[in-house]
């Protein structure tokens, strides 16, 4: 019996999504019903003009890195080599978060004025909305660019 239950209301939870899912659909085409926004975050970060320059200094500081590792490597044993390679590792992790980081602040900020300006009330990554939403990514780019 307590099964039946829990399937009704599993069925019933399904249902009310469903609808709910179906009514937040037609209440985004109304006029002055806040809409959902879908961008695709990957490629703005990608196309950013700051990115080919931060991938350059990425790669100098990777090379520094391998540099600096077959200089001390030779007189290391393997626990230090170990070591030292994770030590460079984070090294190159930290300087990529570093130049990653005023990037992604650009992105989400021209993202969110997009999204501000058209009365929206998020904004989800492409690739994760099967149906529906405005996809702004073409307008944020355009933004980025300053045009």
């Amino acid at each position: 019996m307590l099964k039946k239950n829990r399937g009704i209301t599993l069925a019933s939870i399904i249902m009310v999504a469903f609808l709910c899912l179906g009514a937040f659909g037609t209440a985004q085409a109304a006029p002055g019903v806040p809409q959902l926004g879908v961008g695709d975050y990957l490629y703005l970060i990608e196309s950013h003009p700051d990115t080919p320059k931060a991938n350059e200094a990425l790669r100098a500081e990777q090379e520094q890195a391998k540099k600096e590792y077959e200089a001390k490597a030779p007189s290391l044993g393997d626990k230090e080599k170990q070591d030292l390679d994770r030590q460079l590792g984070m090294r190159v992790e930290q300087k990529r978060q570093a130049l990653l980081k005023p990037i992604a602040d650009s992105v989400n900020a021209a993202m969110k004025a997009v999204a501000d300006a058209k009365g929206m009330i998020a904004v989800l990554h492409k690739n994760t909305v099967a149906l529906g939403g405005t996809d702004i990514t073409e307008e944020v780019l355009k933004k980025l660019n300053g045009k």
